[in-house]
């Protein structure tokens, strides 16, 4: 058993510094989901046709952290910690409580949360820098030949994202990549998070293929799992070196770059 809060904290988030970037917290998933059965595995012989990113595996959010500690000089990482850990516990209460908000209204409450939490005063104007960091966000460097590699092998692309559309449309305008995908899948049109098997069905039912020829590409460790869970083939961009998740389930791929991203996805298709 965790003894306390900051223990808890520290397990999900792999490190205080990591905040926004590292995994977070996996707790909100029952026991019987960990303990039942294997997630289905794909067919012998199926081919990987596309691959759907979540957000950050193409978006950079270090910018985000640097922020909160430019604008709270030493308290900037238990900023974005307690930021990012809300920001997820609140995704994932709305869900099991059917109580939905959309990500950007979870983001902008988690941060008051955090804020409070720290006995921090921002005021209006460094809050909406924060959340305005969201809509300022740049593709990682090995994003755009990633991109080019995969489509040169005929894979089709999409998003599959808790951000709204107009977090993920900002983002991909700021970075020069419209057009790289075919589909730009918020879950806010299901209403809901992910990982919420409705959350990644939406893939299944805009690409028309079967769950085998999809390979999910996630950032966190937990979204890894969920998507394994679902039965998507996954691989996991680890770009912090994070451990996985302890929840009975991994992604069938690892690596810390797009890079790694598309052999794997070339050995397969």
């Amino acid at each position: 058993m965790l003894t306390n809060r900051r223990e808890f904290l520290h397990r999900v988030t792999g490190t205080a510094a990591a905040g926004f970037l590292g995994s977070a917290p996996a707790g909100t998933t029952s026991c019987a989901a960990q303990h039942g059965p294997a997630p289905p595995r794909p067919a012998a012989g199926s081919k990987i046709r596309a691959v759907a990113f979540d957000a950050f595996p193409i978006f950079d959010p270090r910018p985000i952290a640097a922020l909160a500690e430019d604008l709270c000089p030493g308290k900037g990482a238990l900023l974005s910690e307690a930021w990012r850990t809300r920001q997820f516990e609140y995704t994932w209460l709305r869900v099991a409580s059917h109580e939905y908000a959309d990500f950007w209204q979870v983001t902008a409450d988690a941060l008051v949360f955090a804020e409070r939490a720290l006995a921090l005063d921002l005021g209006e104007e460094k809050r909406a820098r924060l959340l305005g960091a969201y809509l300022d966000l740049r593709a990682w460097p090995d994003v755009m030949p990633a991109l080019r590699a995969l489509r040169g092998a005929g894979i089709r692309l999409s998003f599959l994202s808790n951000f709204t559309p107009k977090m993920l449309g900002a983002a991909i305008e700021g970075s020069g990549l419209a057009g790289q995908f075919e589909h730009v899948l918020s879950t806010d049109r299901a209403r809901t998070y992910k990982p919420d098997p409705r959350a990644y069905q939406m893939a299944l039912d805009a690409f028309g293929l079967t769950r085998e020829e999809i390979a999910f590409v996630a950032f966190a460790g937990w979204d890894a799992a969920g998507a394994r869970w679902f039965g998507y083939p996954t691989f996991w961009v680890n770009r912090l070196g994070l451990p996985a998740e302890e929840l009975g389930v991994s992604a069938d791929a690892t690596g810390a770059s797009l890079s790694d991203l598309v052999e794997f996805v070339k050995e397969r298709a």
